[in-house]
């Protein structure tokens, strides 16, 4: 090993590496790494309940709209077809919802919580509630709110008729 590059690998041990500036400045890789962390913090907090983000969702939006059917769920939860029918299919079997076919149309599933699902709902919330307050609190209130609207402003913007017929076809 030369001189130069034993100094290069020196420099590289002692100094921090600095990530590109094109991705500091990058939404998709700024909300990405968020999401991250927003989901570490979930993560560690619902390890006892064993549910991810998604769930809580379907949990949530199943609870307050109960006998929706699964295209229903997709639209109100943004989760594309394949990933909600997997996220069912495993809430089924922890018992956290049961689903029969509508009286509408046979093709389709009514999905409604179980008592158990009743149960981890009223368990995760106070506890999604917390990584929520935790996410937020590095900013000051003002930027709370801010932050809240423009993320419902860039989903509301960018969820095109084109991109939910996209989500429907998945």
């Amino acid at each position: 090993m030369t001189a130069i590059t034993q100094m290069k690998q020196k420099t590289r041990q002692n100094a921090p590496m600095a990530e590109p500036a094109a991705l500091v400045r990058s939404p998709i890789h700024l909300l990405h790494r968020a999401g991250q962390c927003a989901g570490d913090i979930f993560a560690s907090e619902m390890a006892n309940l064993d549910l991810t983000p998604r769930q809580f969702a379907v949990l949530l939006t199943v609870a307050q709209n109960e006998g929706l059917s699964q295209t229903d769920l997709v639209e109100l939860t943004g989760i594309d077809r394949s990933t909600l029918a997997d996220i069912v299919r495993r809430m089924l079997k922890k018992g956290l919802l049961q689903r029969r076919r509508t009286r509408e149309d046979a093709r389709a599933y009514a999905v409604k919580l179980t008592d158990e699902g009743t149960r981890i709902l009223a368990a995760a919330r106070p506890k999604v509630e917390a990584v929520d307050a935790r996410i937020l609190a590095v900013l000051s209130a003002g930027q709370q709110a801010t932050l809240v609207e423009d993320l419902k402003s860039i989903v509301s913007a960018l969820l095109t008729p084109s991109n939910k017929e996209a989500d429907r076809r998945e």
